[in-house]
């Protein structure tokens, strides 16, 4: 959304497409979830009244609009896309298969993963941890508006404190919302660890990747 209350900000997609591209750079083999809250958000509309069902595959075809808009702002910059999705939409993304995901890794384009799981009750979240386990990826980096995982709301709560470190089983005991606790589980289960960082501040997927210590390492 950017500065935006809905939508897509086209600014907004563009410096995060800079910071993909600048990321491929370095040669690092990279997918992408997105998710669609931006346009559509399936739990809010199902407690609204809407069916969860319904809701929930609106919100998947959501996180389709947001990766073509994110695939569009990353060929701008020469870096070759791929746009795989969950739910079948031939004419716009190839249908995921993860053989083929791993292909197009291994020839340096980047993938993302639209749709989320392709059910509906699953987050993006879930589908992120998802890929990544059938992807083989070595970390999750989870991008969002605060620098890492707090003991509560840090917008809320100027006393909040920041973890470096923690691990899955306190993620899910002290309730903290990181990822939901499917997610949190195949991460877990799969060894699969998760770096928790923050998307807007300018450099920091790449310096996330090149080992700077920013934001929360959550591990099984």
């Amino acid at each position: 959304m950017g500065k935006s209350s809905y939508g897509i900000d086209s600014d907004a997609v563009s410096n995060i497409a800079r910071e993909i591209s600048d990321v491929v750079e370095l040669g690092v083999q990279l997918g992408v979830v997105v998710g669609g809250g931006n346009i559509f958000r399936g739990f809010e509309a199902n407690m609204r009244g809407m069916d969860r069902t319904s809701a929930d595959y609106m919100g998947m075809l959501a996180t389709v609009i947001n990766s073509l808009a994110l695939q569009s702002a990353l060929e701008q910059l020469e870096v070759v896309t791929r746009v795989q999705s969950a739910i079948e939409m031939n004419k716009i993304a190839e249908p995921f298969i993860q053989r083929r995901a791993l292909r197009h890794l291994e020839k340096g384009r980047i993938v993302i993963f639209a749709g989320g799981t392709g059910n509906p009750y699953f987050t993006t979240d879930t589908a992120a941890s998802l890929r990544a386990i059938e992807i083989k990826a070595d970390v999750i980096l989870k991008a969002t508006k605060v620098n890492g995982v707090y003991d509560k709301d840090p917008v809320k709560h100027t006393d909040a404190k920041m973890f470096e470190n923690i691990t899955c089983n306190e993620v899910l005991t002290k309730h903290l919302k990181v990822m939901d606790a499917t997610a949190i589980s195949l991460c877990r289960e799969n060894d699969l660890p998760i770096v928790v960082f923050n998307l807007q501040k300018a450099g920091n997927i790449k310096r996330v990747i090149c080992g700077e210590s920013i934001g929360t390492i959550v591990r099984g």
